[in-house]
C-alpha cells in the first residue's frame, strides 16, 4: 500500500507499506511486511513497527519504540524515544539514538555517533564514525570500534552495579574508552563469521528483492 502525508491517528498495513513522499502518522505504525521509503522520511508519534524490513533513504524517528523483524536502515538518522530493535542490522548514515535501549541481531552501524539512555547489544559488530555512549553496558560479539571515544555505564538514576559499565567485545578496533571496563573476548574463527556475515547480508537482500518483485 502506498502513502504519503500527514495521517491523523494510526497506521496499520496488513502486507508493505511503500512511499512515494515523506510521512507522518499522528500515533503508531504497524505494518505486517516491510516499510520501503523509497529514498524518502517516515515518523510516528508512537512507535514504528514492521514484520520485515525497514529502509528510508531519509530519516526513520519515533516518539516510541522503532522495530523490525528484519533490518533497519536510514540514509539519515534513526530516532526512537524507547527502544530500537532489529532481528538483523541497524544502521544509518547519521545517528543512532534512542532513550532507551538498541538492539539488534546482527551488526550496529552508524555514519555519526550511537547512544542510548540504556544499553547497546549487537549480535555481531558495533561502528561509529563518532562517539559511542550508552548509560549501561555495551556488547558485542566481534569488531567495536569508534572514530572518536567511547562510554558505559554512565548512569544517573541509581548506584552502578556490577557489570553496569561493561564494554564487552571479540576485539576493540578502535576508539578510545573513557568510561567503562572493558573485556574482550577474542574473534574466534573469523574467517566463518567473515562468511556468515556476507550471507546474513545476502538473505536481507534477497529479501528485499522478494518485497519489491511483489510490487511490479
Amino acid at each position: 500500500m502506498k502513502k504519503s502525508g500527514k495521517i491523523k491517528g494510526d497506521l496499520e498495513i496488513k502486507g508493505d507499506l511503500i512511499l512515494d513522499g515523506d510521512l507522518e502518522v499522528e500515533k503508531w505504525i504497524d505494518v505486517s511486511g516491510s516499510i520501503e521509503c523509497n529514498g524518502y522520511s517516515i515518523k510516528a508519534g508512537y512507535s514504528i513497527k514492521a514484520g520485515n524490513y525497514i529502509e528510508a533513504g531519509g530519516y526513520i524517528k519515533a516518539g516510541d519504540s522503532i522495530e523490525a523483524g528484519g533490518y533497519i536502515k536510514a540514509g539519515d538518522s534513526i530516532k526512537a524515544g524507547n527502544y530500537i530493535e532489529a532481528g538483523g542490522s541497524i544502521e544509518a548514515g547519521d545517528s543512532i539514538e534512542a532513550g532507551n535501549y538498541i538492539k539488534a541481531g546482527n551488526y550496529i552501524k552508524a555514519g555519526d555517533s550511537i547512544k542510548a539512555g540504556n544499553y547497546i547489544e549487537a549480535g555481531d559488530s558495533i561502528e561509529a564514525g563518532d562517539g559511542i555512549l550508552a548509560q549501561l553496558w555495551i556488547i558485542c560479539k566481534t569488531n567495536l570500534k569508534a572514530g572518536l571515544y567511547i562510554w558505559a555505564g554512565i548512569k544517573t538514576w541509581s548506584k552502578l552495579e556490577k557489570g553496569d559499565d561493561l564494554i564487552e567485545c571479540g576485539k576493540l578496533e578502535n576508539g578510545e574508552i573513557r568510561n567503562g571496563t572493558l573485556k574482550e573476548t577474542g574473534l574466534n574463527d573469523s574467517k566463518k563469521q567473515e562468511m556468515l556475515d556476507k550471507a546474513q547480508e545476502l538473505i536481507d537482500k534477497a529479501e528485499e528483492l522478494k518485497n519489491k518483485a511483489k510490487d511490479l
